[in-house]
């Protein structure tokens, strides 16, 4: 169960980020066909510019990843959500949409964004059943082929 692992908050500097950072980057280039299909998307991706980032641990050994970026005053995006696949399947990236929602709460923001791809139907799926709705492409995703972006509130009024 997910509870029975151990999170703890960093930023996009951690080594353990740093190393799923670079194996999102080669999975998502091999759903797309290669790095020279999504050249568009990696300056929006850079893993230092993620302020506050979750990192999962099972029996110390990081598992999972996901983060926030700072998109504006109200805005913040939701960055790199990653489980490793053997790690998957036990409500692990539920669990840290939760902890970034009340983290992004308790930062003042008013609503969570994020960018995917229809081509990953378990991330949309769970963008879906958290709440996430679809949204029209947000800069710089309005310019890029692929991409969909979704959005949830977070007030009060929205809870």
């Amino acid at each position: 169960m997910a509870a029975e692992l151990e999170y703890r908050w960093t930023d996009g500097y951690d080594p353990d980020f740093g190393r799923f950072y670079e194996e999102t980057e080669r999975y998502y280039s091999s759903i797309v066909g290669g790095l020279k299909n999504r050249t568009g998307f990696v300056a929006y991706n850079i893993s230092e510019s993620v302020s506050d980032v979750l990192i999962a641990t099972d029996n110390g050994t990081a598992v999972a990843c996901a983060g926030l970026k700072r998109y504006s005053d109200t805005d913040v995006e939701i960055k790199r959500v990653w489980v490793e696949p053997s790690a998957r399947r036990r409500g692990i990236a539920g669990h840290m949409m939760a902890l970034l929602e009340a983290k992004a709460k308790e930062q003042g923001y008013k609503r969570l964004i994020l960018q995917t791809r229809p081509i990953m139907p378990d991330a949309v799926g769970l963008y879906e059943k958290l709440g996430y709705s679809l949204i029209d492409n947000y800069p710089p995703y309005d310019k890029l082929q692929g991409a969909i972006c979704f959005a949830k509130g977070i007030t009060d009024d929205n809870a």
